[in-house]
């Protein structure tokens, strides 16, 4: 009986220990956790903007780049970020905003950018996805991604929006190319980067 008791409190113990031990790690660890993320968050900004970026950039490299580079503002209750490269006093060379919405396995999030002219994209990024790997979560690779450069965000009927679709062999100025097996996350994404779109060119 004894030896159970010692067992039990034994156990006891050493759970509290744990979990105390995981909790100091984790505040200590915290802030570091964050800048890593905001880092890489500005990253993708860069990135999708088509700033110059070291490979081996560290966190306070691509503040001093962002800084240098990108004005970040609200614009359409969006989170909007315009390019100006550093040593030049013009008119933004391109535009960025963040789009968010709820995948079919959890949150997509990414940048999309667009031309001065406000209309041809730039590019997108997907930084954060949890669609099933080798299918939905094929929209974060390059192959998909790049089909975007070059698109505008209206039709030829000039109706703001794009389409991602498969199949149909028409892929006009706003249509790109869905993912085989990943239609419903393909959809996903569609509406997400339309309820930005629409915002942008509401607001304009």
């Amino acid at each position: 009986m004894k030896n159970n008791a010692y067992t039990l409190i034994f156990a006891l113990v050493m759970g509290i220990s744990c979990a105390l031990l995981l909790t100091a790690a984790a505040e200590f660890t915290s802030p570091y956790r964050a800048a890593n993320a905001k880092a890489e968050e500005i990253r993708n900004v860069l990135n999708v903007l088509n700033v110059s970026v070291p490979d081996d950039a560290s966190p306070d490299e691509l503040v001093e780049i962002f800084n240098k580079n990108v004005v970040q503002k609200t614009k359409a209750g969006l989170p909007f970020y315009s390019f100006v490269p550093e040593g030049t006093s013009n008119a933004p060379e391109a535009y960025a905003v963040q789009f968010e919405g709820q995948g079919l396995w959890g949150p997509i999030k990414g940048f999309l950018a667009l031309e001065s002219d406000m209309k041809t994209i730039r590019g997108i990024t997907i930084y954060e996805q949890e669609e099933t790997p080798g299918l939905g979560g094929e929209i974060a690779s390059e192959r998909f991604q790049e089909q975007f450069m070059g698109k505008s965000i209206v039709s030829e009927q000039r109706e703001p929006g794009i389409r991602i679709t498969r199949g149909s062999g028409q892929f006009g100025r706003n249509v790109v190319e869905g993912i085989t097996g990943a239609t419903m996350t393909c959809e996903k994404v569609e509406s997400i980067l339309n309820e930005a779109i629409t915002k942008i060119v509401e607001d304009l």
